[in-house]
This record gives C-alpha cells, sequence and structure tokens, in this order.
C-alpha cells in the first residue's frame, strides 16, 4: 500500500506554534512515528508546502496512490484548487487537524476538503495523525 501524507501551510512550524492548538511535537516527529506504525506495511510519502500550486500539483503526480493522509492547514477553508486535485484521486483521503476546527473561529468552520474525505480527524493534535493512520491500515 503506497500512503501519501501532505501538509499544507505552516505545519513546517510546529513545535513552535501555538501548543495549546498544535501541540509540542515538530512534523519531523510527528513523520517518524508515523514510520513506526506502519511497521513497513505501506511506503509512506511526505510532502509539505506553504504554497497551494505546489500542493495541486504534488497531488496530481501522486494519483496512484492508494491513501493519502492530508491536512491542508489553512488551505482547508480558502482553496477550491486542492479540492479539485482531490477529486481526481481515487484512493481513500483521510483528512486530519491538529485542532478541532469545531470549537474555533467561526472562519476555520469552512472546509473544502471533507466532503471528499472517507474520515476526519481532528483534535487529537499528533494522535490524529496516528489515527488516520491506523485506520488506512486496517482497511
Amino acid at each position: 500500500m503506497k500512503i501519501l501524507i501532505i501538509n499544507g501551510p505552516n505545519l513546517n512550524m510546529l513545535g513552535k506554534r501555538d501548543k495549546k492548538h498544535y501541540g509540542t511535537l515538530t512534523l519531523k516527529t510527528i513523520n517518524k512515528k508515523l514510520k513506526l506504525i506502519s511497521k513497513g506495511r505501506a511506503k509512506l510519502t511526505f510532502y509539505q508546502s506553504n504554497c497551494e500550486g505546489k500542493i495541486v500539483t504534488y497531488i496530481q503526480k501522486h494519483l496512484n496512490y492508494d491513501a493519502m493522509i492530508i491536512n491542508a492547514g489553512a488551505y482547508t477553508h480558502t482553496s477550491i484548487a486542492i479540492h479539485d486535485a482531490l477529486e481526481m484521486f481515487k484512493g481513500k483521503i483521510v483528512e486530519v487537524h491538529l485542532s478541532d476546527l469545531n470549537t474555533r473561529e467561526d472562519f476555520r468552520k469552512t472546509d473544502y476538503i471533507s466532503s471528499l474525505a472517507s474520515k476526519c480527524i481532528m483534535g487529537l493534535h499528533e494522535n490524529s495523525y496516528y489515527e488516520a493512520l491506523s485506520y488506512l491500515l486496517k482497511e
């Protein structure tokens, strides 16, 4: 199984951002733990970009993957372009967020990804990613 793990803007700053919302771990640490959880059962490919167009292009180049975990960050609330790229992806999509969007600012309640996702996991800090991977490995 090939799983793409995409992270959007500012997720490269984990560990430095508001720890109440985003936890204390860096993205590098989260990715290392995902590899440990996978135990070689899946090929994990990690990608992070602060640029919307680069995320769109990366999704387009990896349409042959079996599944995707995506935290589009702020683009969750604004990017029709990422939504449209995800429409072409035929594998399972799991949307993750470190914080619970439902308890945050009103503008974060707009979500262009959720309608395409098989599952949305949020509010569990880094455990959102770990649960997403466990879900995909059980499928």
